[in-house]
């Protein structure tokens, strides 16, 4: 029994280490992705660079959210494919140790990380996602052309959405402009233009004037519709809207929304069913993801056991691949439950269901000798992956 206590203390260490590095690496990664667009603020708009790195502390919770459960995954892959490619599990079993001998250190570095995620999605997540909005309107309000980004729809004023597919930053000339107008109540106007420019009428007040468009206004109340083209067309645009409501509150998506007032909105329910859908599913999603710590952990216990074949490098790659393929699966169960054909439990708990029940199965196998080898096609998207990421970083 003392023996096996040092086993488990010596798995439970070296954890650490390949944790550690692939939280730090994985961060980084997910912050280099955007480094491009931050950039982009620093030397088009001349945003202050201490506006830049509180961009970037409210990005990081999203981000540890998923590279918490991919570390805790790729530190157990690596831990055991070391050992295997060493002959220590070969050793421990002529011990007499048996697989089932080695999961408890496994199950409490999967908690740590449970809780580690759980504290990341609970407070940190709704806090960073609640920052960077009001830093980004906080930014967008003292310079537009940043409100306006090309080839993405802009939603942050009120009742209004834009596309642009190119804005000239020194020019202030826009192509291809798509504008959506709902502040008229009960009136819908679509503006479409192939030209357009961006004038400052007031302090927070600015003009986009469109060149040689059409409008289209649908009056949902009397059941028409009409078009009207133009050579000359102002839309103004009060950059104290971009709050969303007066008074200067910020109005929230469910993703921002902190976890009593999740709860708040599910228990008090709503005339919104989408709304009160998409409430419960984001309670569930707090959770599962947290959780994804042990399921991935659990499936990638026994792949690091039977690993002889893949080396060492490779490692990483797997559990990136197995990592993605979990992500796959949720963004199905979110697209599932939001149409209401699963339910939001089922929706949310279902990446964890699949890859925990892959586990075991594995597990089992292994325990009885009978490791289920790695598709040799499979070996060589692995091995694509980790080249793919190493490049980005």
């Amino acid at each position: 029994m003392k023996s096996l206590n040092i086993i488990n203390q010596y798995i439970f260490k070296a954890l650490l280490p390949p944790f550690i590095i692939s939280l730090l690496f994985l961060t980084f990664v997910f912050l280099m992705i955007r480094i491009p667009e931050i950039t982009n603020k620093v030397v088009n708009y001349n945003v202050d660079i201490s506006a830049v790195i509180l961009l970037m502390v409210y990005m990081l919770p999203q981000f540890m959210e998923f590279t918490i459960p991919m570390s805790v995954m790729i530190a157990i892959l690596l831990t055991f494919m070391r050992m295997s490619g060493e002959n220590e599990l070969i050793a421990l079993k002529g011990a007499g140790v048996s697989l089932y001998s080695l999961l408890p250190p496994v199950f409490v570095f999967s908690f740590i990380g449970v809780l580690l995620t759980s504290m990341v999605t609970i407070a940190g997540v709704p806090w960073g996602k609640l920052s960077l909005k009001k830093k980004t309107i906080e930014l967008a309000k003292s310079n537009m052309d940043m409100a306006l980004q090309e080839r993405r729809f802009n939603s942050e004023i009120e009742n209004v959405m834009m596309y642009i597919s190119q804005v000239d930053i020194k020019t202030k000339k826009l192509k291809d402009i798509f504008i959506e107008d709902r502040r008229t109540k009960g009136l819908v106007s679509i503006s479409i233009a192939p030209l357009g420019e961006l004038i400052r009428s007031e302090d927070a007040i600015y003009t986009i004037r469109l060149y040689d468009g059409v409008i289209n206004q649908v009056n949902a109340e009397e059941g028409s519709v009409n078009s009207i083209h133009f050579g000359n067309y102002d839309m103004n645009i009060d950059l104290n809207d971009m709050a969303g409501r007066g008074g200067g509150q910020i109005v929230k998506k469910i993703s921002e929304e902190r976890f009593f007032d999740l709860i708040r909105i599910i228990k008090t329910g709503t005339n919104d069913n989408k709304l009160f859908r998409t409430a419960l599913m984001q309670l569930h999603e707090i959770f599962s993801i947290p959780f994804a710590c042990i399921s991935l952990g659990l499936l990638a216990f026994p792949l690091g056991v039977q690993s002889n074949s893949l080396q060492k490098s490779s490692g990483f790659g797997l559990g990136v691949f197995f990592f993605l393929l979990y992500y796959f699966f949720l963004a199905f169960g979110w697209s599932a439950g939001q149409t209401g054909k699963f339910p939001p439990g089922l929706a949310m708990w279902l990446p964890n269901i699949i890859m925990g029940g892959a586990g075991i199965f594995l597990l089992i196998r292994n325990a009885n000798e009978k490791p289920v080898r790695v598709p040799m096609f499979l070996k060589k998207n692995i091995t694509a992956i980790k080249n793919s990421i190493l490049k980005k970083a």
